[in-house]
């Protein structure tokens, strides 16, 4: 069993989206939490079969920048 750190946000509209920073192009999308975590573990699953490397970065965190 391997872990990843997910990235959740939420666009203009409500949909949130899920991002896995450490695999390439492996994100998606739902109306709600719950559903987002079905379908982000899916695609981790399908990432993994994919991809033969993945960098596994240490989460440090979030920070805004105001320009």
């Amino acid at each position: 069993m391997r872990e990843f750190q997910v990235i959740i946000e939420k666009d203009i509209d409500g949909t949130l989206i899920a991002e896995v920073p450490s695999l390439k192009s492996c994100y998606t999308q739902a109306k709600s939490y719950d559903e987002l975590m079905v379908r982000i573990k899916e695609v981790i699953e399908l990432c993994l079969e994919t991809q033969e490397e993945y960098s596994q970065n240490e989460f440090i965190g979030i920070q805004k920048v105001v320009v």
